[in-house]
């Protein structure tokens, strides 16, 4: 005759597998709950409407040179043969000598492309933040070069030193999957 496993050695497997089953979906449920409550990451960046051009991004971001870049909207840019954020505001010469650029370091390349059209370009490794060139466009241009937080630079302090710094309340926090805020002719100031 087969030997038979006592009746109290079934309950017990049963509800230990009864137990381990309700952990099983106890901590998934909290995993779930958890994964869906957790806050984004935020980064910061700065609202090109807002920005008023102070020279702070230049000197005060912890990283040297700073994390703040200047970027453009090609669709707003002109393409003008006198780019008033590319030249000094009264040039020898509209040409690309280092006289008569606008930029310290250089950062600007200025392209050719049918007379009297020229391209602007940014070489973000060699700029430095510092505004000057946005500043003379937006007072004297349309506007379509901005500074924006390079992300692949920033350290994402928590509390932003240029942030601290801004005049003009420029900086925020934005969520990670949105980083960059882009300027358009409806946010021009």
């Amino acid at each position: 005759m087969p030997e038979t496993v006592p009746n109290n050695h079934r309950r017990q497997f049963f509800g230990a597998g009864i137990r381990g089953a309700f952990l099983f979906v106890l901590g998934a449920a909290t995993s779930l709950f958890a994964r869906y409550t957790q806050k984004e990451k935020m980064v910061w960046q700065i609202d090109p409407s807002k920005c008023v051009q102070c020279t702070n991004c230049a000197t005060k971001c912890v990283l040297q040179p700073s994390a703040v870049k200047c970027v453009q909207a090609y669709p707003m840019c002109g393409y003008c043969k006198l780019c008033t954020g590319y030249f000094e505001p009264q040039p020898n010469r509209l040409n690309t000598a280092a006289e008569n650029q606008l930029c310290p370091t250089g950062a600007i390349i200025r392209t050719a492309l049918e007379y009297p059209y020229y391209e602007y370009t940014i070489e973000e490794s060699l700029c430095i933040g510092c505004a000057k060139c946005v500043k003379g466009c937006t007072l004297f241009g349309n506007g379509s070069f901005f500074l924006q937080v390079r992300h692949d630079r920033c350290v994402n302090c928590n509390d932003c030193s240029i942030a601290l710094a801004c005049p003009g309340h420029a900086f925020k926090r934005v969520p990670a999957s949105q980083p960059y805020l882009l300027k358009n002719r409806e946010h021009q100031a």
